[in-house]
């Protein structure tokens, strides 16, 4: 118990650049004190006594704004920043070294008994408002977007984010915990390369008006060839405009 309490002290000093002596960090973090409580609570909650373990987390809630339920299994280092709002489930699992921001929900998605809460592995980053809801894994050295909304599974070492959380992969890549300024915007990606489309459809229209003749040409063409030349799913696009960012787009959300 001591060893983990000592890992949850240690690691604030090492991710909040804020933190200047031992005794603003124990008086002035609730993410450590949330945690203080919830190890507690936790470990009355495995003897299975009723009441107690539920009125501890209370307490906490009402003393942080941390509400963490005291069946949930938190790792050692694990690292609530701020917190204001983090609500934590009964069967959720948080890994090792995990950093939890302020607004944070590790929730269900329905009435469902049995294990209903995420997974989070080792050194997971969750940043502020995200909600990550349901019985599913999240892989460890991932890094999940503020604001996301995460309801499947995530493989380790990847970014996920918008609404639902699109997944995209940064294997080989160290990444900075704290480094939330580098997110990639993966629905600006997508509406540039749809734009880039339009661009090329555009001018390839402008040059058959250009040349009257090619354009009947290529009108009876493709009126002969109607019941033969449909596209597959997946094929290349006309103009030579790459579409692979747009459908890594909706394959990230699972579309």
């Amino acid at each position: 118990m001591f060893s983990t309490f000592l890992a949850d002290f240690r690691i604030i000093f090492e991710r909040d650049p804020a933190a200047r002596n031992w005794l603003e960090v124990l008086l002035c973090y609730p993410g450590l004190q949330a945690l203080l409580f919830h190890r507690f609570a936790h470990w009355l909650n495995s003897f299975k006594l009723p009441l107690i373990p539920r009125f501890i987390s209370h307490l906490a809630r009402f003393f942080t704004g941390i509400e963490i339920h005291p069946g949930a299994q938190i790792g050692r280092g694990v690292f609530i920043d701020h917190g204001m709002g983090v609500v934590i489930g009964e069967t959720a699992i948080v890994g090792d070294y995990a950093l939890i921001y302020q607004g944070v929900t590790l929730g269900g998605t329905g009435k469902e008994s049995g294990k209903r809460h995420p997974t989070l592995g080792e050194y997971v980053v969750v940043g502020a408002g995200a909600k990550v809801l349901g019985n599913i894994e999240i892989g460890s050295n991932v890094r999940i977007g503020a604001g996301s909304v995460v309801l499947r599974d995530v493989p380790s070492d990847c970014t996920v984010v918008g609404i639902p959380g699109r997944i995209l992969y940064r294997s080989g890549v160290k990444v900075n915990p704290l480094e939330h300024g580098s997110l990639p915007d993966s629905e600006a990606a997508v509406i540039r390369a749809l734009i880039d489309r339009i661009e090329s459809l555009e001018q390839h229209v402008q040059e058959l008006q250009q040349q009257p003749s090619l354009t009947m040409a290529v009108f009876h063409k493709a009126k002969a060839d109607n019941d033969s030349s449909k596209v597959p799913v997946g094929a290349a696009p006309c103009c030579g405009v790459d579409d692979g960012i747009i459908r890594d787009f909706l394959d990230g959300a699972g579309i």
